[in-house]
This record gives structure tokens, sequence and C-alpha cells, in this order.
């Protein structure tokens, strides 16, 4: 089976995570970026949207999974994320890229972002370190 790469980029969602306290209060704009590893012929062969990843449900449920619950750490919303995506049993893989461009920095920049791949294989599957 191949896998090809469905994205979905820049989706803007508001959320209240951070460690500071002004961040949990006023919240602050996080963008999301999303790579998925699927199989796309089945859905090519049939074309029918039942045989894919539906990305304007995903869209909305990773935007529900970054609006809901505050937590201090990107890394711990980067986890969720990952986790809402390979709920679909198509996703073998998710890569996540949570941008952060508004965090309290005392200087000029421009972004922060934290980018992870998470797979449906178990750890006892995978090559030990």
């Amino acid at each position: 089976m191949s896998v090809d790469e469905l994205a979905l980029t820049g989706l803007e969602c508001w959320g209240h995570h951070g460690v500071f306290e002004h961040e949990r209060r006023e919240g602050q704009r996080f963008v999301i970026d999303l790579v998925l590893g699927i199989d796309t012929a089945p859905a090519a062969a049939s074309d029918d949207l039942s045989a894919t990843v539906d990305y304007g449900s995903l869209a909305l449920a990773v935007k529900a999974a970054v609006e809901s619950d505050p937590v201090d750490l990107i890394e711990t919303l980067a986890q969720r994320i990952s986790e809402v995506c390979l709920l679909d049993s198509r996703v073998e893989w998710v890569r996540v890229t949570v941008h952060k461009p508004d965090a309290p920095i005392d200087a000029s920049f421009k972004d922060v972002a934290l980018s992870i791949t998470r797979s449906t294989r178990s750890k006892t599957q995978e090559d030990p370190l």
C-alpha cells in the first residue's frame, strides 16, 4: 500500500495555553499545520468522500482540541492534536506543527513553532534506540 500526504496548513485557532497567567486569561492565536500519511487510492478510485479523510471535519476537530482545556506547553498541545488526527484508522502517521506567533518573548521574532511526528505503530513495534 502506498502512503500519500494530505496537508492542511494555516488553521487558525484561539487558545488559552501557556505558562503565564496572562496567556491563560487573555488567550492568543495558534496556527496549526498538519500533514497526514494516508492511502488515497481508494478515494481516487471511488470518488467517494467516505473513502478518505474528510479534512473539513478534521479541521473542526483539531480547532476544538486547540480551543479546549488549556495546557502549559505547546508540546502537550501538539500531542493532543496528533491523537485527534490518529483517531481515523486510515491515518498511518501525522506531522503536527503548532505555531505560536504571539508568544510572550521580549525580542523581535516572527514565530515559535514545534513540529512532531506520530504514527499508529506502537512502541513495541518501533525499532529500539
